[in-house]
């Protein structure tokens, strides 16, 4: 066996082995796939990210201490299996490697599970154990697909003169309609960052700032009562434009997913998508999200438009936002946010697929008088209005160019395109459905000490998901 300090160097991956390279001098290494004895053979499966090759060894005795998931590597000659051996459903399948040098990396416990049988696993286990699960090929794929639609997007945008830009995540408690995640300062005892729920007011902040055409793989925190399939943690594509209108963003939105369609399964979109309002959906279809497939295979687009602007809770007794308080109203209608706010129709889109909202956007207020009329009609007070925005508004007084934008959830979209049901597949270390981390144990209980800094008591401490799991 060679020694830690000796590592052998690998010369080819598990999937790089063929015909051609019969005769040749090669050196594997990954992880036991299988292994199988017969007689004075042992036969194993080595696997890596690129696929399985066969190695066979001869009356080696360090073989035999060979199990499941030991990580090898393994030197010798390429040869040709023997004739009724062959695997047609591998790359390598017409060789193997006859192995001449064995070196145990570091061997493995038995693992919780077997990696070709999940089938019966729960998921809670797997996700306990999601370093053994990411090791399948079927979960590798969707990781993989996910990093070549993210570069296709920054491919396309960055041609079209976008410009991506980080925004705080640690910023001021704003909230949007889901409960913030709360961050204390332990600098500035008793004050609290918020996680963002969107970098919706800093997007903004840049088109006031001139830059134009900004987007953003962003990851966004919404403290959400348990739904299914929703995560506490997700990611979106952000994106924004100045001197825009919704013409421009869909025409934009459309050419950038035919082209990571394109480039990331081979598939080519027909554009443009079909459009309908908010009233014709309803109408149609009762619902503001329709799936207008005629059969249930494929990828259907639709815009859905003119969504009102306002909605009125019987709980509170008041009017809100259908979707956000920075949604440009159709000028048509300006007039009627006092008089009657139930007909005001907004500038806001959503795209659906299948049924599904996968993005979401409008063209944005970028006039302080237009905005704190918006604020005032959802009850929030002069003083509220500038505790909460009041860097916004200020920011409009300095020569706001009108502008828009949407935001386009990633997690939804790329599970759609990897033809999954659950986003969990597509997100490499989610959280289960009662928002906890297996895994990690998160979230956990901190001890008395970083409290005591953050000058932050517990009262009335219960059971908490992560307890109960």
């Amino acid at each position: 066996m060679a020694k830690e300090d000796k590592q052998m160097k690998r010369t080819h991956t598990c999937g790089e082995l063929t015909i051609g390279d019969i005769g040749k001098k090669a050196a594997l290494m990954g992880w036991v796939h299988k292994r199988r004895d017969h007689g004075k053979l042992v036969f194993i499966d080595i696997r890596d990210r690129y696929g399985i090759t066969q190695v066979v060894f001869f009356k080696m005795k360090e073989a035999e201490e060979l199990r499941s998931e030991y990580v090898i590597a393994v030197r010798g000659i390429v040869q040709q299996r023997p004739k009724g051996t062959e695997n047609s459903d591998i790359p390598t399948g017409q060789i193997e490697l006859s192995a001449a040098e064995l070196e145990i990396i570091n061997p493995s416990l038995t693992p919780p599970f077997e990696l070709d049988n999940v089938n019966e696993i729960s998921e809670d286990v797997r996700l306990r154990y999601r370093y053994i699960d990411l090791r399948r090929p079927e979960v590798q794929k969707k990781l993989i697909l996910r990093h070549r639609i993210i570069k296709s997007i920054r491919d396309f945008l960055d041609k079209k003169g976008f410009v991506e830009v980080e925004t705080p995540v640690l910023t001021k408690s704003t909230p949007e309609g889901a409960r913030d995640f709360l961050v204390p300062s332990r600098l500035n005892n008793g004050k609290f960052f918020a996680l963002p729920q969107s970098p919706q007011l800093f997007k903004q902040l840049l088109m006031v700032s001139g830059l134009e055409k900004y987007f953003q793989i962003a990851k966004c925190f919404r403290d959400e009562d348990l739904r299914s399939d929703r995560q506490p943690e997700f990611t979106q594509l952000d994106m924004e434009l100045s001197f825009t209108d919704e013409e421009e963003i869909f025409g934009t939105i459309e050419r950038l997913l035919k082209y990571v369609f394109k480039e990331s399964i081979g598939l080519e979109l027909k554009i443009p998508f079909p459009r309908m309002s908010y009233k014709e959906a309803m109408g149609k279809y009762n619902s503001d999200k329709p799936d207008i497939r005629e059969h249930k295979i494929g990828f259907q687009f639709l815009w859905v438009t003119s969504f009102p602007l306002f909605k009125y809770s019987k709980e509170e007794k008041k009017w809100d936002m259908e979707h956000h308080p920075f949604t440009y109203p159709l000028l048509e209608d300006i007039d009627l946010i006092e008089k009657d706010p139930a007909k005001v129709r907004s500038r806001a889109y959503d795209l659906v697929i299948n049924g599904v909202e996968i993005a979401s956007g409008s063209i944005r207020i970028h006039k302080r008088d237009l905005q704190e009329k918006i604020f005032n009609r959802i009850g929030l007070s002069i003083d509220e209005a500038k505790e909460r925005f009041g860097f916004l508004l200020e920011a409009f007084e300095y020569g706001a160019p009108p502008h828009g934008g949407i935001a386009l959830g990633l997690d939804r979209l790329i599970a759609l395109m990897a033809g999954t049901d659950t986003i969990r597949d597509v997100i490499a270390f989610p959280k289960t459905q009662k928002a906890v981390c297996p895994l990690t144990g998160a979230p956990s209980s901190v001890d008395e000490k970083q409290l005591k800094e953050l000058g932050i008591m517990i009262k009335n401490k219960g059971p908490s998901q992560s307890d109960e799991k």
